[in-house]
């Protein structure tokens, strides 16, 4: 397992590294792509005095609904035959403390959906699932924000993008982690420090290489590219001012702040 993080510097300047060492203060800088065999520096930074950006920059985020059973179960809807997933835009992306802005065109319920976050690294099209784990970089931490009251503001169209898509509304960090055992982990929401979700990994419907298998039919995934692997139950609404922690054990904590 590695645990790479995406930063900037004191001087201003971005980066990427690996995070060294039993106490994970340690981060070796690297040059490239992280996607494509990178070379350290040379640099080496304490992890306090570097601010954390999100660990990759991706063309698009995929985001899947009705992934997880006991989801299925309460909202009373059958499993899927195939991912069902949205689009979240590049411009979406927030990174660990960002603030999630409020639309100013939209004073309805804001809601968090913490989540897993795949994170492709080779490109991958109509790849099998005995393929797709070589696909898979690492994984990540995910709060797939959601302007909740727009799903169904127009009865003939339901807006899933618009809902999900404002600036900021795509929260993923801290760190990607290669290796990942994910069916060992759960994921953890807290509100204002108030858990409010908790949930197996292992009830996953598609498993992440399912996931990337089947979406590869669909469309192409480019290295940097993220799939949220979709929320279970537990999930709530975010008043302006609100604190959110989204934590997998492993990878670490993903925390943003509600801002009007």
């Amino acid at each position: 397992m590695q645990t790479w993080i995406r930063f900037r510097r004191a001087d201003g300047c971005i980066g990427h590294g690996r995070i060294d060492g039993a106490d994970g203060n340690r981060v070796v800088e690297y040059d490239g792509d992280i996607f494509d065999e990178p070379t350290p520096t040379g640099a080496v930074h304490d992890r306090a005095s570097l601010t954390l950006l999100a660990p990759c920059a991706p063309g698009k985020v995929i985001a899947l609904w009705n992934n997880f059973h006991a989801l299925a179960r309460k909202l009373e809807k059958p499993v899927p035959t195939h991912p069902l997933f949205l689009l979240k835009p590049a411009s979406s992306l927030a990174g660990p403390g960002d603030a999630v802005l409020r639309p100013k065109s939209y004073d309805g319920k804001i809601v968090y959906e913490g989540e897993l976050g795949i994170v492709i690294g080779r490109k991958a099209r109509n790849v099998s699932v005995a393929e797709a784990g070589a696909h898979i970089f690492g994984y990540t931490v995910v709060n797939d924000v959601t302007a909740a009251e727009l799903i169904t503001a127009d009865p003939s169209f339901p807006q899933w993008t618009r809902a999900k898509g404002f600036d900021t509304f795509g929260c993923i960090g801290p760190a990607i982690v290669t290796g990942f055992n994910w069916k060992a982990a759960s994921v953890i929401t807290r509100l204002d420090g108030v858990e409010r979700q908790n949930y197996p990994l292992s009830d996953m419907i598609f498993s992440p290489e399912e996931q990337v298998s089947r979406i590869s039919q669909d469309l192409t995934l480019m290295p940097g590219d993220v799939i949220a692997c979709g929320t279970s139950i537990g999930v709530g609404s975010m008043k302006d001012g609100a604190v959110v922690e989204v934590a997998i054990a492993g990878i670490g904590s993903l925390v943003n702040h509600v801002r009007g």
